[in-house]
């Protein structure tokens, strides 16, 4: 099993999800953040002057996938979350060891 961690535009996260779910991929932990990359933050235009946004809003998904799965988890954030921009994001995939779950204490085989 593996961990694909996705940071993306906070405007691509309900297509990103859809097309997830289209897939039969449900399960995942979402969480608003702020960050920055390349393009070292934005400047915005309020009342007539220029603010420098220096940490740009973004969304993580994170989720626990079968390893045969994780090729087409990246395919479909790529293709979803993709304006051609700086700032479209990143994905991350890192192994699991060991499932657990707090209910019932049952551990969960991790494929390998």
């Amino acid at each position: 099993m593996k961990m694909v961690t996705a940071i993306i535009r906070p405007e691509k996260f309900d297509s990103v999800k859809s097309a997830l779910e289209a897939s039969g991929i449900y399960g995942m932990t979402i969480s608003e953040v702020r960050g920055r990359g390349a393009q070292k933050g934005i400047s915005l235009q309020f009342r007539g002057k220029t603010v420098p946004v220096d940490l740009i809003p973004k969304m993580k998904i994170e989720m626990v996938v079968k390893s045969a799965e994780v090729d087409e988890v990246i395919r479909i954030i790529r293709e979803h979350g993709r304006t051609g921009k700086f700032g479209d994001g990143r994905v991350f995939v890192m192994p699991i060891e060991t499932m657990c779950k707090v209910r019932t204490d049952e551990v969960d085989p991790v494929d390998q």
